[in-house]
């Protein structure tokens, strides 16, 4: 027998499909509009699944493969990283003309100007943005940090993630399933069995480890 456990977390988030295809032979009246290359949002529904490791007892002794509240820290993780985020694959040609603040001279991404974070994605160092904005004002009489512009600017930073993958529904699953695997690795008898993931209510991923 094998017992399963699994709790749903919900969050919106913003992407971009920047490599859809379509064959309209098997599209909706021949449908040939690209509408996932356009940005776009959703309300993700996100199911994870845990199952006891073999030679474990936890049901034995407590009833339970783990407590529910031990899935706490991803509520946490989803409300503090994808939660009305803009997340955007770093390879995406669009990146380079939304996010020209973290350019370099040849018009490539600086790293320098990105946090690397340990669950594999990166965020804009607001630090050095807002110091760009106040060079540009001092230097260039460009807006001033407190200017509704620079606000703007900033705010626009701030909401945006990237990733090393194109954030469709299976490849965000995928990641998320790696990312509980590392946390829960240090539960004692536990394993992340799979994650599921609706994109909308009608649009379905399941990625099992």
């Amino acid at each position: 027998m094998k017992t399963i456990i699994d709790k749903s977390f919900s969050f919106c988030y913003g992407h971009r499909v920047h490599n859809q295809r379509l064959d309209t032979n098997f599209t909706e009246s021949g449908d040939a509009c690209l509408a996932c290359r356009h940005l776009h949002g959703h309300e993700g529904l996100i199911k994870v699944f845990l199952e006891e490791e073999p030679g474990s007892t936890n049901l034995k002794d407590t009833g339970m493969v783990t407590d529910f509240k031990h899935l706490g820290w991803f509520k946490n993780f989803l409300d503090d990283t994808l939660d009305h985020k803009m997340i955007l694959d770093i390879k995406d040609p669009l990146v380079s003309e939304e996010l020209g603040w973290l350019l370099n001279h040849e018009a490539h991404l600086d790293f320098s100007l990105l946090h690397k974070m340990p669950e594999g994605f990166w965020v804009p160092d607001m630090t050095q943005i807002t110091q760009g904005i106040k060079t540009l004002q001092d230097g260039y009489g460009g807006p001033s940090v407190d200017s509704p512009k620079s606000k703007a600017i900033l705010e626009k930073y701030e909401g945006i993630i990237l990733v090393d993958f194109v954030p469709t529904s299976e490849n965000l699953s995928a990641w998320l399933l790696s990312v509980a695997q590392e946390k829960m690795k240090d539960l004692p008898g536990v394993k992340v069995q799979a994650v599921e993931y609706w994109e909308t209510p009608k649009s379905h991923c399941r990625v099992e480890a």
